[in-house]
C-alpha cells in the first residue's frame, strides 16, 4: 500500500501514532529531504526500519517506477514531506496518479496542514477558500497573478519565501487595493510562531524589512458585486431564447457578475416559473 504521511510543521508532538507507526514499519520511506526524515524519526524516538530514499521534485519522475513496483511485490511505501501534508504543494502528485492507473492501495495519514492552520488562525472566512500555492518569483508575474485575484470572493492561502515578502505585499497593495484584509502567518507550530493580520497597507509596512521562518499568507475575499439582479435574469432569458443553454448561460453570466451560481439560478427558475 501507498501511504501518505502527514507530517508535524515545526513541533513534532503534533505526529500521530499512526504517522510513528508506519515511519517504522514501512518497507520504504520515500521523503523529500532524506535528512529531515531521519531528524523527524529521531525526535519521534521512532528507527526507520525500511529503506530510506529521497523524494523531491527533481526525483519524483525517476522513482515512480521503482516505487510502483514495490507496491507490486506488496510492499508498504511511505511518502512524506519536509512538513505537513504530502502533494499539497510539494511532490506526489504523479505518484498517486501512477498508483491509481495501476489499481494499487492507497491511503493517508491525515494531519497537519500550513494552509488550514493559517486559515484558521486567520480570523478571515473559513466556508470557502482557495490555495494557490507559491506566488510567482518576479514581480511582473507576480502582479498580473495578483490582478486575477481582485475578484475572487473566496479566501485565498497562499505560501511566500521570507526574503520576497516584502516584496510580495507591496505589489499585493498596488494591485488589490491597500484595504484588502489579509493575514501573514510565520513559524506556525514552532518557539516563534507569529500572526499578524490586518490590512494588506499595514502588513506591507510591518514586513518592509523582511521576515524571516516559513511564511503563510491568508488573504480576504473580495466584496461580492453588488448586482442588478433582475437585468441579469433579463439577460439570462436572451440568450436562452436564442438557442443557449439554461444552466451554461447562468453559470458564465454569474461568473461575469461576481456572484454565485446558485443565486442567479434560483432568480432565473423562479421568473421562469412568473412567466409560464
Amino acid at each position: 500500500m501507498l501511504v501518505l504521511g502527514a507530517t508535524p510543521l515545526g513541533n513534532p508532538a503534533d505526529a500521530s501514532q499512526r504517522l510513528k507507526d508506519v515511519l517504522a514499519s514501512a518497507d520504504v520511506v520515500a521523503a523529500e529531504d532524506t535528512r529531515r526524515a531521519k531528524d523527524l524519526a529521531r525526535a519521534l524516538g521512532v528507527r526507520i526500519s525500511g529503506r530510506l530514499v529521497s523524494f523531491h521534485d527533481h526525483a519524483e519522475e525517476r522513482r515512480i517506477e521503482q516505487l510502483v513496483s514495490e507496491l507490486r511485490d506488496g510492499r508498504t511505501v511511505l511518502v512524506v514531506s519536509d512538513a505537513g501534508t504530502p502533494l499539497v504543494n510539494d511532490p506526489g502528485f504523479r505518484l498517486v496518479r501512477a498508483v491509481v492507473a495501476q489499481e494499487l492501495p492507497v491511503t493517508c495519514l491525515p494531519g497537519p496542514s500550513a494552509v488550514t492552520a493559517a486559515l484558521a488562525l486567520s480570523g478571515l472566512a473559513t466556508d470557502r477558500f482557495c490555495f494557490e500555492g507559491f506566488a510567482p518569483r518576479k514581480s511582473q508575474a507576480r502582479r498580473a497573478w495578483f490582478a486575477q485575484l481582485r475578484s475572487e470572493t473566496r479566501t485565498c492561502v497562499f505560501f511566500e519565501a521570507p526574503h520576497r515578502i516584502a516584496d510580495c505585499l507591496r505589489d499585493a497593495v498596488a494591485e488589490l487595493g491597500a484595504d484588502r484584509p489579509a493575514a501573514v502567518c510565520r513559524e506556525l507550530t514552532k518557539t516563534y510562531e507569529e500572526v499578524r493580520r490586518g490590512s494588506l497597507a499595514d502588513l506591507a509596512a510591518w514586513a518592509a524589512d523582511g521576515l524571516r521562518g516559513e511564511i503563510t499568507v491568508v488573504l480576504g475575499a473580495a466584496e461580492a458585486a453588488h448586482a442588478d439582479m433582475a437585468a441579469l435574469v433579463r439577460k439570462v432569458e436572451q440568450f436562452v431564447a436564442a438557442g443557449a443553454r439554461f444552466s451554461e448561460t447562468v453559470s458564465l453570466i454569474a461568473a461575469e457578475a461576481g456572484i454565485a451560481k446558485r443565486e442567479l439560478y434560483a432568480e432565473a427558475v423562479a421568473a421562469r416559473g412568473e412567466t409560464g
